[in-house]
């Protein structure tokens, strides 16, 4: 009759009928529902006599374990084990009647009457239910053993490897599937996340992150590590598509750390990096490169620049590596106070992280505090709130692009060794006055260090609040609303004393904030003892607003304002300002049936209606169904030993993208200004881009996967065979001048990735000497199936003087971001590049184009080893890529760009075309050389990586527990400190475009350094 009412009141409260009238004879008793349950046993005052009991907790083999919780029942009394399994607890002078309960996850809780005994030692029997961990999916949790689809855990253990400006870094080689670039190595530096290859070519393509239930903007650097429980990355269509339209590359979803009811618990992490750079470039020092300039002015005609005497004479010179690189602190600490009750739990910390850049000048700082308070109102009643402030602060300096010395890094690589960082009265040199042949383009990167300043700060809110009513206990209702805010302002000066400046200062701000309201209603039972439900139904309501404001100035008397009074500039700019809105509303559900704990089945569907989208079009429609046999648990596998899980799946569904901006289907106009006679007149137009008809892109993805544990799980196989395909793409499309205007945004073709996903855990030994290896290996292929009329879209262009041209090609049958260019032939007579003529038409033109590389890779992997024996851990973690290309930009300006005084790599000296040197790698130096995007700037980018190597001492603190120290652990370890590549230039970890489809390519960017950590984890 129970389940029945439950039933019951499920559907009529999804159909909106009133429960009440079909409870009538059941009165609810509302003096119950209001009233706290409280503890009944009083804490003893500091009066009443104490006593200590002591022991040990052992698990079944007679290890220790520890980290047990140990607690009075009724009580927030309680201690933790320490490192050997002991524990000390006081007890009240009435102890006849305490009850202990001891509990430790993955092993029944056991109760123990006290009596007169002051020692208990207990032995944990596991519990397999327990064992078979949970974790989390969309809009609620699930037994990992129950799990229909392709889901990915990391752990806080290895969130915490390694110190990182950003949680996501911690993910790179940790799941399968999961790709992660770190665009540059600048501190606070972006982050590139592909699940299961790129999706689309006019949107975003990395994933959504939910944090704690909120589906948040971008990527979420306002969280610390150590604030982490744990992270799931939902890959296919079964866990994805209960996010719809957000979906499409995946889900992360972040799940910070909760109080707990085992008495106040204090956690203290605190470490402290040193950063280096990982290896320095072979450049020119000073006499190789006199003795270059020489070459390539005797070659052009000219009479040398320096005598013998003087190339001889002039030995390294400066080293401008060392000028702007430095070794560069981090300091990473954190506090947090947990524990409560039966009835309430909380959490309170603070974090901070501070990291210099091994580039003078750069450096982020980040400051946070976290909140998290569960309470019980009552057994049908329960409110959770999680809240995280956090103040972001980033320093950056002008590094990366441009040509002859425009940006920072690339100054510092093309400035001769021959001249001085500074004058004689201790100024900035000015490099191009330093000799005749001197490009006037090149400017010292001191300027860029100390004379010009950019600063980034940004203050963000993300608070949750939910409320928890359960009627019957079969039934969750569940109200939640959420706000994320986030208020940036970028400052800008370049001072009077940066070359050719009479100062200019710039300040911009945006506002963004996001509101979220989620009602769900879950139904869960199970029936006969084997058929489990799970019901979830709800709707939800987020809008997006994004407000901006620039002003900026130029001509100052003085440097002393800076960017604090843009009133005082000559020439003010003229001052901007934006705004943006868009609302998001879905209905969504979703059904879990499991039949005798053997057969698994999971349908779900989300329909999402989005105001960016044309009229007819705003809704889009995303189903999905996903089934399990869990084979291990048939009797005809009972016989034999060798198999403890097997377990195969599939599931299909629809995700989908957004991937335009709110305004992009309407007719907007633009404001802009014109001159009639002597007067000027502002006025509104029409834009270049046609507003289009859109709909949504969306994703079909099919996976098949395996679970497969062997000898009671000591060893665990994972793997998938995945196939996804994205229709209706979106993408900016050029018209005819006829039209009137120049593009369109259009749906014009679709994408397809298929891969494969292998995992493998392996516990070799789990006595007092524990080891454990685990690794995996992804394998994805990209391919553009269809584009607009079949036409190619040439992408990426870049303009290095020396070449000016586009690089990247997206064509139907290829994958997306090959490289597009042209092949050398060796070299003519004379030591210019010769190209292939491909059509045989006697020139080399646009025609002679081919592919000349793929910045996908084959396969990624990661390897993790760990070791521990009694307090001892040895914890090894390699990392790499294979197969894919990097387009060197770098090297075009760094290699190619002769007779303007600019230094370079030293092979440039050592093997270039000479009369006697016709098969060189480079060409005969003169000015008059000439260059095109070619396969010669085309490198391998494969690589393996010591990603972290870390060494640890766990303190076995004997009777400390229940006085002040609980647990000690030291450690030392170290970043990037091996990477076994064959790529020329500092690292083949990069990414310099960010975070769109321009993968694989390297224009000066920030290098990613290697580190040395020492560190402390205390607990209280």
């Amino acid at each position: 009759m129970k389940k029945i009412s439950s039933i019951i009141f499920l559907a009529t409260f999804s159909l909106g009928f009133p429960f009440e009238t079909l409870a009538e004879n059941n009165p609810p008793n509302y003096l119950q529902d209001i009233v706290p349950v409280r503890d009944t046993i009083p804490t003893p005052s500091s009066e009443q006599e104490r006593s200590a009991v002591s022991g040990t907790i052992k698990d079944g083999n007679g290890n220790p374990l520890p980290g047990a919780t140990v607690q009075i029942k009724g009580s927030t009394t309680g201690t933790i084990s320490d490192d050997s399994g002991k524990y000390t607890i006081d007890i009240p002078a009435d102890k006849q009647d305490v009850v202990l309960v001891f509990s430790f996850l993955g092993f029944q809780t056991k109760e123990v009457q006290l009596g007169n005994q002051t020692t208990i030692d207990v032995e944990l029997v596991t519990d397999e239910q327990e064992l078979d961990e949970v974790v989390v999916i969309g809009y609620g949790t699930a037994r990992r053993a129950d799990l229909t689809g392709s889901v990915a855990q990391v752990n806080s253990d290895e969130l915490n490897a390694f110190p990182t400006s950003n949680v996501i870094q911690s993910l790179n080689g940790r799941a399968p599937g999961v790709q992660v670039i770190q665009n540059n190595g600048a501190p606070g530096g972006g982050v590139s996340v592909r699940i299961r290859g790129a999706n689309s070519i006019q949107g975003d393509n990395d994933p959504l992150y939910v944090i704690d239930g909120f589906p948040y903007s971008g990527n979420p650097t306002n969280l610390n590590n150590s604030d982490i429980a744990s992270i799931e990355i939902l890959k296919d269509a079964s866990a994805t598509a209960i996010y719809g339209s957000r979906g499409a590359n995946g889900v992360v979803l972040i799940t910070t750390k909760n109080g707990s009811g085992a008495g106040t618990v204090v956690e203290f992490d605190a470490a402290y990096s040193m950063q280096t750079l990982r290896k320095k470039l072979d450049l020119m020092n000073g006499s190789q490169y006199a003795e270059l300039m020489n070459i390539q002015a005797i070659n052009d005609g000219l009479e040398p620049y320096f005598t013998d005497a003087e190339v001889s004479g002039f030995g390294d010179g400066t080293d401008w590596q060392d000028v702007i690189f430095q070794q560069a602190p981090i300091k990473n600490t954190s506090l947090s106070i947990s524990g409560g009750g039966d009835n309430t739990q909380f959490l309170v910390g603070g974090s901070m992280y501070q990291q210099e850049g091994i580039i003078k000048g750069s450096d982020y700082d980040r400051y946070s505090i976290r909140s998290n308070v569960n309470h019980k109102i009552s057994d049908k009643f329960k409110v959770d709130f999680n809240s995280t402030l956090s103040k972001l602060v980033t320093a950056r300096r002008d590094s990366e692009g441009g040509a002859r010395g425009a940006s920072m890094i690339g100054a510092a690589l093309v400035a001769s060794p021959l001249s001085d960082p500074y004058t004689a009265d201790g100024t900035i040199n000015n490099l191009a006055d330093d000799f005749p042949f001197v490009s006037p383009d090149l400017v010292n990167p001191l300027y860029f260090i100390n004379e010009q300043s950019t600063v980034i700060t940004a203050n963000v809110i993300l608070a949750n609040a939910a409320i928890s009513y359960n009627p019957v206990p079969e039934i969750t209702i569940k109200i939640s609303g959420g706000i994320e805010n986030r208020d940036d302002r970028t400052d800008s000066y370049r001072s009077r004393d940066f070359i050719n400046s009479n100062g200019n200062a710039s300040v911009s701000t945006s506002q963004y904030v996001s509101r979220l309201n989620e009602n769900t209603i879950t139904y869960a039972d199970t029936f006969n003892e084997k058929h489990d439900l799970n019901v979830l139904a709800g709707f939800t309501y987020q809008d997006f607003t994004t407000k901006y404001l620039a002003g900026s100035g130029a001509g100052f008397l003085s440097d002393l304002y800076e960017t604090d009074n843009l009133g005082a500039a000559e020439t003010p700019g003229i001052p901007t300002s934006g705004f943006s809105n868009s609302v998001l509303l879905s209905y969504l559900g979703r059904v879990n049936y499991g039949f005798d704990s053997k057969y698994l089945f999971t349908a779900s569907f989300r329909a999402d209606g989005s105001s960016r989208y044309s009229e007819g079009n705003k809704w889009g429609y995303f189903p999905s169904g996903a089934i399990a046999w869990k084979v291990s648990e048939e009797e005809f596998m009972k016989t034999q030993e060798a198999i403890s899980t097997l377990k195969i799946r599939t599931s299909w569904g629809l995700t989908g993208s957004q991937a335009i901006s709110p305004y992009a289907t309407l007719n907007r106009l633009f404001p802009g200004y014109t001159i009639f006679g002597d007067e000027l007149y502002n006025f509104l137009a029409p834009g270049s881009t046609l507003p289009g008809d859109l709909k949504w892109e969306t994703t079909e993805q099919f996976d098949l996967g395996l679970d497969l544990g062997l000898w009671q799980d000591r060893i665990v196989v994972g793997a998938d065979y995945y196939a996804k395909t994205t229709d209706d793409l979106l993408s900016t499309v050029r018209l005819p001048s006829s039209f009137g205007y120049t593009t369109t945004i259009a749906n014009v073709g679709s994408i397809e990735n298929k891969g494969v996903e292998l995992s493998l855990f392996a516990q070799l030994f789990s006595n007092e000497f524990r080891w454990s290896l685990d690794g995996n290996i992804s394998f994805n292929r990209n391919k553009v199936l269809s584009l607009n009329d079949g036409q190619p879209i040439l992408t990426n262009f870049i303009n290095v003087i020396t070449v000016s041209d586009n690089f990247s090609i997206m064509e139907e049958g290829k994958p997306l971001g090959q490289f597009w260019g042209y092949q050398e032939d060796g070299y003519t007579e004379t030591g210019a590049i010769k190209y292939v003529d491909r059509n045989n038409d006697g020139e080399i033109s646009e025609e002679d184009k081919t592919y000349i590389g793929n910045p996908n890779p084959d396969f990624f992997y990661g390897f993790n080893s760990n070791m521990s024996f009694k307090g001892f851990q040895l914890d090894l973690f390699f990392q790499g890529s294979h197969g894919n290309d990097i387009i060197n930009v770098s090297a075009i300006s760094s290699t190619m760009d002769y007779g303007q005084g600019l230094n370079m790599p030293e092979e440039v000296l050592l093997d270039h075309w000479s009369p006697q040197n016709t098969d060189a790698k480079f060409p005969k130096i003169s000015r008059n050389s000439s260059a095109r995007v070619s396969d010669r700037f085309v490198e391998d980018g494969s690589y393996l990586r010591l990603k972290n190597v870390l060494l640890a001492y766990n303190f076995p603190l004997k009777n400390s527990s229940g006085k002040f120290l609980q647990s000690l652990r030291i450690y030392a370890s170290g970043q990037n400190l091996l990477t076994f590549t064959d790529y020329s230039w500092w690292d083949p970890e990069v990414n310099s475009k960010g975070s769109d489809n321009r993968l694989g390519i390297d224009h000066f960017s920030y290098p990613i350094p290697k580190s040395y950590t020492i560190g402390l984890n205390a607990t209280f």
